[in-house]
């Protein structure tokens, strides 16, 4: 079968990264995958796939890995929600603009960048968040949330000279999470006799879904225009319960009041202030007392979207973590 092109994809050994190589190699796509250390990555090797070594916030280096490249798929980033606000700029949106004008500079067809939910407004159960509204407090006092707005603000400005779709998604669950990344409140919970839950919620994908949506993107998605990958909108009390019926492991679920937790919050934050890392600071303690839910309507009408319930999610991260004996 013929290429349909090559694809550059950025973060070629992170979570989501992994999971998008497979997808596009098996939609007909060779890929060029930019990672740190090649021994670091652990999707299966394919005569479609090269991997290449760097950093892609190097401007000399990424200006020659775009080279020969048809389409850009940016998914590398400077997670977490701690850190240095300097940093989170520098990675998450000078790299990223870099990126699109060695991009334009290379006659790059299309690209797809990786943005967060969290750069958009979230919503209520009855009500999620959609693609309209730029993202609102607690997650205004997030370094990491603040710098994926910032990115997407950014190269908005470019969509003229190159051809720019955004996705946006939400907190990922599925196999090949191997450091693990979000499958920590899998890992984290699994066989927790008692377990204590904030008393909001998020809204959970599964990776593939994710994957699935970027190619999407890659193929159908307007210039321009964001798209929503968001699966299942829950309690992160339901959550637990889920995992904890799954993997066939009783758990008692504490409810843990909003007031508590902003106490605990605030004495991490000042610990951290003081050289003490933690990352449950008062930002992430707010983070965790919302319900974070949001709408996948535009990416199912738009890019042919159909999303899996949590519980598929949780299933085949557990079969994963289990068959590389993580948990």
């Amino acid at each position: 079968m013929e290429s349909k092109g090559k694809v550059l994809v950025t973060g070629a050994n992170g979570f989501l990264a992994t999971n998008t190589i497979e997808e596009l190699t098996g939609a007909g796509y060779s890929v060029r995958g930019i990672l740190r250390r090649k021994k670091a990555y652990i999707g299966k090797a394919d005569k479609a796939l090269e991997l290449v070594e760097g950093d892609f916030t190097d401007r000399d280096f990424i200006t020659g890995a775009v080279q020969g490249c048809d389409f850009i798929v940016h998914i590398a980033a400077m997670t977490g929600q701690a850190g240095d606000s300097s940093e989170y700029e520098r990675v998450n949106v000078k790299a990223t603009e870099n990126l699109v004008q060695a991009g334009i500079a290379a006659g790059i067809r299309r690209m797809v960048y990786v943005s967060s939910a969290n750069a958009l407004a979230y919503g209520t159960m009855e009500n999620p968040g959609d693609e309209t509204r730029p993202t609102i407090a607690p997650f205004t006092e997030s370094m990491y949330a603040m710098s994926k707005a910032r990115a997407q603000e950014c190269i908005c400005k470019y969509t003229g000279d190159m051809e720019i779709v955004i996705v946006n998604p939400t907190f990922m669950l599925g196999p090949m999470d191997a450091k693990p990344s979000s499958g920590r409140i899998i890992t984290m919970g699994y066989g927790r006799k008692i377990m204590a839950a904030p008393p909001g919620g998020k809204n959970f994908v599964h990776v593939r879904d994710v994957s699935k949506g970027i190619v999407a993107a890659l193929e159908k998605g307007r210039n321009g225009e964001s798209y929503l990958l968001a699966g299942e909108n829950m309690y992160y009390a339901a959550f637990y319960s889920t995992l904890s019926r799954l993997s066939g492991k009783p758990m008692k679920i504490i409810r843990v009041p909003k007031p508590v937790l902003l106490a605990a919050g605030g004495i991490c934050s000042a610990l951290y202030k003081i050289g003490i890392r933690t990352e449950a600071t008062l930002t992430n303690m707010k983070l965790l007392c919302v319900g974070n839910y949001y709408s996948h309507a535009k990416a199912e009408s738009e890019l042919g979207i159909r999303f899996r319930t949590t519980e598929e999610a949780v299933k085949d991260a557990l079969s994963w973590f289990k068959e590389h004996g993580m948990i």
